[in-house]
């Protein structure tokens, strides 16, 4: 069985619909609580390559941490992977990781891509 990762917020709703669809589908789900447990620079460029897409896509704009960390729409992607290592909260959630492809939960749904 392939390995399937989460990188919850249990106060995010979107984050807990994606994890109840995981179980639903009887899937053996990690749940990373990535708040609790910050990503380092190393799974965050694992989960951005997974993504196929840019770093700055993960990053939560409207978070009062985004002004704070000084990113803006033109920073590298080695500025915003320190600035979520610095402050998890600005990352998008959920992430789900599994068999090398990730997908953001949003909608929900959008994670069975990658299953």
């Amino acid at each position: 069985m392939t390995s399937v990762t989460i990188y919850h917020n249990p106060r995010c709703s979107k984050s807990r619909e994606t994890l109840s669809l995981l179980e639903q589908k009887g899937l053996d789900v990690n749940i990373h609580l990535y708040l609790e447990n910050p990503l380092s620079t190393g799974q965050l460029e694992t989960i951005i390559s997974a993504l196929g897409a840019a770093a700055k896509e993960i990053v939560r704009t409207g978070e009062d941490a985004y002004e704070s960390s000084g990113l803006d729409e033109s920073s590298s992607d080695q500025q915003i992977v320190d600035a979520l290592t610095q402050a998890p909260i600005l990352m998008q959630r959920p992430i789900v990781l599994s068999g090398g492809k990730a997908r953001i939960g949003r909608p929900p749904s959008s994670v069975m891509e990658i299953l």
